[in-house]
């Protein structure tokens, strides 16, 4: 008889996962990140099974691109809001009323949802650098707490960062840069700092799990990666730098979802009381959207609804971040993930010769350097043509790995942008070289 019952019990759990109706997530999070959320959403809704498809933001958009006319997924699940406006620009994001209470519409002066009602933050973010307690100490390495601080001498050889085409949350922090200090001191500091870099990873994971394991002392993070691991017991903190920006991580239907139902019943989960505490559980650590959710976090955890929060936290423009993402990307790539060899030997002879003339007033060699900085510092383009729809809209291809191919005119600029940057790079070695004999 007990066998009997077994059976029969066993039977009905069968056909009950059987008759589920699958949900189909695209998303970059972690398994860190999704596998909580599935646990707890398959809990509350037996009805429903959650399939998770991990991409990075880039190759997830492009893939939704590619599979409009043939759709399966249901859900777009990521931190870039630029990359939700890439996809609301091509209507491959369905227009759905959701319920959610206790949420406000700002946090700071950001509007936590989309006015139009495509996407919905789910998550704050925030941006900074990570670095590892135990590195700091044995490398005798002072705490570097703002971006100017990565760009000198003693941190070379000790930072981590990804590449923005293949990180959304990465292109954030790049663009908060860009946006913060403007165009040309932006890009001079990106690569004062990528010239100290010991590594640029492939995925954005790869920045903290270099930290938490001191094959790096400082990374270039989104918030949560320094949080989850610090919950995890590694030895390392999290500090936002002045320039940071505060912008909800988003949650949306796909047009044409397979399964409507289902995605709307995971995106309320996700909003409600139950699925906010999730962000809490140690290896998230995320900031939640939900005020009354903090009531519950761990002693010192980050509040953003705190007036003291990131002070200099600026207003990021979603439309111009959309507007130039591909460009942004490219860029970056063509001027330091691919050519950070070059840059990495132009920026330590520039280092070597500064502290050779550091007191020596040698004005002949002290100009040489200069000179030096400035090529490094050089750009291809202004701000205005970043921003021109008719030259950004030439970079279609977002690279999904580093030998994606770039054809026609893409590939033609972005040529012409290597020759001037690997010139430049040259020409500043050369002379900061010559500096340094001096």
């Amino acid at each position: 008889m007990k066998k009997l019952l077994l059976g029969t019990a066993l039977s009905l759990i069968t056909i009950s996962a059987a008759s589920a109706e699958t949900v189909t997530v695209v998303t970059s999070f972690p398994q860190d990140l999704t596998g909580p959320f599935k646990a707890a959403f398959e809990e509350a809704y037996p009805e429903h099974q959650l399939e998770v498809v991990n991409r990075n933001t880039n190759a997830a958009v492009a893939f939704l691109q590619e599979t409009r006319q043939s759709n399966t997924t249901d859900i777009f699940w990521a931190s870039a809001p630029d990359a939700f406006e890439v996809l609301k620009s091509e209507n491959l994001l369905a227009k759905v009323e959701i319920a959610a209470e206790g949420i406000p519409d700002r946090i700071g002066s950001y509007p936590i949802n989309d006015p139009d009602g495509y996407y919905y933050g789910f998550a704050a973010s925030g941006y900074g650098i990570m670095y590892n307690t135990r590195y700091v100490e044995a490398n005798e390495l002072p705490i570097a707490r703002e971006w100017e601080d990565l760009m000198r001498a003693e941190y070379n050889g000790h930072v981590a960062m990804s590449s923005p085409s293949r990180s959304g949350t990465t292109h954030l922090t790049v663009e908060t840069l860009l946006q913060g200090d403007g165009w040309e001191e932006g890009w001079a500091k990106w690569k004062w700092i990528s010239g100290n870099m010991n590594t640029v990873t492939e995925r954005s994971f790869g920045v903290p799990d270099a930290v938490n394991s001191g094959s790096a002392g400082f990374g270039i993070v989104i918030d949560f990666f320094g949080l989850a691991s610090k919950a995890s017991g590694f030895p390392v903190e999290l500090v936002y730098p002045s320039v940071t920006a505060i912008v909800p991580a988003n949650i949306g239907i796909i047009e044409n979802a397979p399964s409507p139902e289902g995605a709307k019943a995971f995106v309320e989960f996700v909003l409600s009381p139950e699925g906010q505490q999730v962000l809490l559980n140690p290896a998230i650590m995320r900031l939640p959207v939900n005020p009354e959710a903090y009531a519950n976090a761990p002693e010192g955890f980050p509040n953003p609804f705190d007036e003291d929060f990131a002070p200099g936290a600026i207003v990021f423009d979603v439309d111009k971040s959309g507007a130039r993402y591909n460009l942004v990307n490219s860029l970056f790539d063509v001027m330091i993930t691919y050519r950070l060899d070059e840059l990495r030997q132009a920026v330590a002879a520039v280092q070597r010769a500064e502290a050779i003339h550091a007191d020596s007033g040698n004005e002949e060699a002290l100009a040489l350097i200069a000179e030096a900085r400035s090529l490094i510092e050089a750009l291809p383009i202004t701000e205005e043509q970043s921003l021109d729809p008719a030259y950004a809209e030439v970079f279609q291809v977002a690279r999904k790995t580093a030998d994606t191919e770039v054809v026609g005119r893409q590939a033609e600029v972005e040529q012409e942008w290597d020759s001037f940057t690997v010139n430049n790079y040259r020409r500043a070695r050369e002379l900061a070289e010559q500096a340094a004999s001096l």
